[in-house]
């Protein structure tokens, strides 16, 4: 949750609305989305969820943001090979 509000804000435009302890939920003009986290063991499971088609600017930056986040325990995470830091 953590790097969701680290970098949602500025990806997207949006602040946070709403929070708990395992979901937050951020608005802006190209819409909402909330992200929930759950945590399995070592793994942890996030989803995130918005108000937009697919194809719209809003879904293409959140799977930019969730595939920054480590897929492993013991992964680094970070930007793909084919876009910048």
């Amino acid at each position: 949750m953590a790097r969701a509000e680290a970098l949602l804000p500025d990806m997207l435009g949006v602040s946070r609305t709403k929070s708990s302890g395992h979901s937050s939920t951020w608005t802006g003009e190209e819409g909402v989305v909330t992200v929930t986290a759950h945590r399995h063991g070592p793994y942890t499971d996030v989803v995130a969820q918005t108000d937009r088609l697919r194809t719209s600017r809003m879904d293409y930056e959140v799977q930019k943001f969730l595939n920054r986040l480590p897929y492993e325990p013991g992964d680094r995470g970070g930007p793909g090979t084919g876009e910048p830091s």
